[in-house]
């Protein structure tokens, strides 16, 4: 993965990786585009989710040795591409929960947002940022 602009997609402070916004790319090909509504069928964004959370953990893994592994995330922020009327950030961010916990287990989870944006870099349906902890 590299970076949209002049930027890193993390950085490491002693035992922390911050992460910068990951979308769903797949070879640098966004795996969807477009806002999410009302009448969307969240079901077909579970495996988008399911890409941009993958790409955060990659992101982090470049951060690391391999002695070292990640502890627990601190923070995921959700950005939902989202109209007006979408009210539900929150089952988006459900779906990289639930990933991180079928990898990690369920000590992996810390405190998360899921937040509405009117849009995102590329049209992108969503974008991840991560805080990890790592031992």
């Amino acid at each position: 993965m590299t970076p949209n602009g002049n930027y890193k997609l993390a950085t490491r402070d002693a035992d922390k990786v911050y992460t910068s916004g990951i979308t769903p790319k797949i070879n640098g090909q966004l795996v969807k585009t477009g806002k999410l509504d009302n009448q969307t069928d969240l079901s077909e964004y579970e495996s988008v989710t399911q890409q941009a959370i993958k790409n955060a953990i990659q992101v982090i893994d470049q951060e690391i040795s391999g002695t070292e592994a990640i502890d627990r995330i601190i923070m995921m922020t959700v950005y939902v591409n989202a109209s007006v009327d979408f009210e539900s950030h929150s089952k988006i961010a459900d779906f990289a929960s639930d990933y991180l916990v079928d990898q990690f287990g369920e000590t992996i989870i810390g405190s998360r947002a899921a937040v509405g944006v009117s849009s995102l870099p590329d049209n992108a349906p969503l974008e991840i940022s991560l805080i990890a902890n790592i031992k």
